[in-house]
C-alpha cells in the first residue's frame, strides 16, 4: 500500500466518525450522514484495495462509482443543482486534510503527497458526480418531455365512430409519430371510421408540418379509416397555397366544430336546434 494510501487508511478506520462529524458540518445544508457514512466506506474498501487516485475509472472504484450515480440521480430528481450535487463531495476534503496534518506533522514531505493525493482523488470524484448529475438530469428533462409530448396530443372520443386530435404546439416529426401511433391505435381499439385532425393551436404552418399531417392522413387511410383536418384559419390557408402545398384529397374545415358536424353527417346524424320552449313544451 502506498504511503498516502496507508495514512487515509488509518484515518478512517481510526477517526471515521470525526470526519464524518466534521463533513456534515462542512457540506451544511447538503449533508445526509448515511449517505455519506456509507460513501466513506466505500471509499476506505477502495483505497485498501490500492486504489490509485489518477485512475478513477478502474474496477476496484466500481462500488464508489455506482454510489456516486445514485447520489446523483436522487439530487437531479430532488432539483439540486450540479454544483451543490459536488459540493457534498468536495466538502470532505477540510476534514480529511486536518485528519492528515495531525498525523503527518513531523513528515512535511509525506503531508504533502498525501494531501496532493487526496486533493486529486476528490476533485475527480466531484468531476465525476457533475457528469452523472448531468446525464441523470437529462434523462429527468427527456422523461418529462415525453410526458408533456403525450399530455399534448390526447385521442378524444367525440362521438361514436369519430375520434379527434387537438393539436396545440410546434409540429414536429417526434410529435407526429407519437400523434399517428397514438391516433391509430385508437381507431384499432375503437373501430372508428372518421378522425379529426385539428391544427387550431398550431401556430405556422410549412412545407414541413405539411408533410407531417399528409404522412399522418396516409396513415389513418391505410387502416381502412378516412380524416378532415380542422383549424385552417386564413393565414393558414394563404401559406399552403403560396408555398404550393398539394392537399387534394384531404377534407378540410375552418373549425372543429365544422369538422365535427360533417363527420356526424357522413356517420348518417343530422343535427337540429329545438325550437325555444320546445323542451319545455
Amino acid at each position: 500500500m502506498k504511503t498516502d494510501n496507508r495514512a487515509v487508511d488509518e484515518i478512517l478506520q481510526r477517526e471515521k466518525s470525526a470526519v464524518l462529524r466534521d463533513w456534515m458540518a462542512e457540506a451544511g445544508q447538503n449533508a445526509d450522514e448515511h449517505e455519506a457514512s456509507e460513501l466513506l466506506d466505500a471509499l476506505h474498501d477502495a483505497i485498501r484495495g490500492g486504489a490509485d487516485a489518477e485512475q478513477i475509472d478502474a474496477a476496484v472504484w466500481g462500488r464508489v462509482r455506482q454510489m456516486l450515480a445514485k447520489l446523483s440521480q436522487a439530487r437531479a430528481a430532488q432539483g439540486a443543482t450540479a454544483g451543490e450535487t459536488s459540493h457534498f463531495i468536495l466538502a470532505l476534503k477540510r476534514p480529511l486534510f486536518q485528519a492528515l496534518q495531525k498525523q503527518l506533522s513531523v513528515d512535511p514531505q509525506a503531508l504533502m503527497a498525501a494531501i496532493w493525493a487526496i486533493s486529486t482523488l476528490l476533485d475527480k470524484l466531484a468531476q465525476w458526480t457533475v457528469t452523472a448529475y448531468q446525464r441523470a438530469r437529462e434523462d429527468v428533462i427527456s422523461r418529462q418531455q415525453q410526458e408533456l409530448l403525450e399530455l399534448s396530443t390526447p385521442v378524444v372520443k367525440l362521438w361514436e365512430g369519430v375520434l379527434a386530435v387537438p393539436m396545440i404546439g410546434t409540429l414536429d416529426s417526434g410529435r407526429t409519430q407519437l400523434v399517428m401511433e397514438s391516433l391509430l391505435q385508437r381507431i384499432v381499439e375503437t373501430g372508428s371510421e372518421l378522425a379529426i385532425i385539428d391544427i387550431t393551436g398550431v401556430p405556422t404552418v410549412d412545407t414541413l408540418v405539411a408533410q407531417h399531417l399528409l404522412k399522418t392522413v396516409t396513415a389513418i387511410r391505410l387502416m381502412g379509416a378516412d380524416c378532415i383536418i380542422s383549424g385552417i384559419r386564413p393565414q393558414i390557408a394563404q401559406t399552403i397555397v403560396h408555398l404550393g402545398i398539394d392537399l387534394q384529397g384531404i377534407t378540410t374545415k375552418a373549425t372543429l366544430a365544422d369538422a365535427l358536424s360533417l363527420a356526424l353527417r357522413r356517420n348518417g346524424y343530422t343535427v337540429t336546434r329545438a325550437r325555444p320552449g320546445a323542451a319545455s313544451a
